[in-house]
């Protein structure tokens, strides 16, 4: 059974999918003045809080790509989900603990939140034991907010590297979530030159209020909640 709110769900992704696919040409300039490829956006749908029946909805309309916080709640919804629908993209955009690494890599396909040398050690121990990693995304704490994960800017190169050479790892796109009382543009374009600096593809950033900055700021995946599925 659908959800009372399946229409309104339906509307705001028909208007954020009509939007990242046809940006705006302020949107196009500030890609072009910045020297940034254009890029095709992915649209994940983050589902932390949102019941089982709510994401059905998207899933009906097609959507295969959705965001979640907590390992444990995302084993619980998911492994159904993943069942009846093919093709689902999961991504982790939470805090991922070391001791869960091995029951995040068997349900996502993404981690968005490699943030510390421990965690880098701990997914290298589990690829060694001969399990396929997920995709791996490093978080920049580009605010150096204390009470926020991620690895502080001014570290987050070093970090890249010693991902790569000391444990082996494949790092293929950055995160970030910027402090919500200052402007958010200045923090993606430090994250999206990091990733020029570092050969890395993917940006993920921009959520329900500023996804708009985001791309024009070169974000190619960006975290939608709140516009898609309303207040948690």
């Amino acid at each position: 059974m659908m959800p009372d709110n399946a229409h309104d769900i339906k509307t705001a992704y028909q208007k954020i999918c009509a939007e990242i696919s046809a940006p705006p040409e302020a949107t196009l300039e500030a890609k072009l003045e910045a020297k940034l490829e254009a890029k095709p956006i992915t649209l994940l749908a983050v589902s932390k809080q949102v019941a089982a029946a709510q994401v059905r909805v998207l899933l009906e309309c097609g959507h295969r790509h959705f965001g979640e916080n907590r390992v444990q709640e995302a084993v619980q919804k998911w492994t159904p989900l993943k069942a009846d629908y093919p093709a689902i993209e999961l991504h982790l955009i939470g805090a991922l603990q070391s001791n869960k690494v091995k029951e995040a890599a068997a349900l996502f396909d993404v981690i968005e939140t490699l943030d510390r040398p421990r965690l880098a050690a701990a997914l290298a121990r589990l690829r060694d034991s001969g399990v396929a990693l997920p995709r791996l995304f490093v978080q920049v704490n580009t605010g150096n907010e204390a009470q926020k994960a991620g690895v502080a800017l001014n570290e987050a190169g070093a970090f890249i590297e010693q991902c790569r050479h000391d444990y082996g790892l494949t790092i293929e796109g950055l995160m970030c979530l910027p402090p919500y009382d200052t402007p958010p543009a200045p923090h993606f374009m430090q994250l999206a030159t990091l990733a020029q600096a570092h050969n890395i593809a993917h940006l993920s950033m921009g959520m329900s209020g500023d996804y708009g900055i985001a791309i024009a700021c070169g974000a190619d995946i960006i975290r939608i909640g709140t516009a898609l599925f309303g207040s948690r």
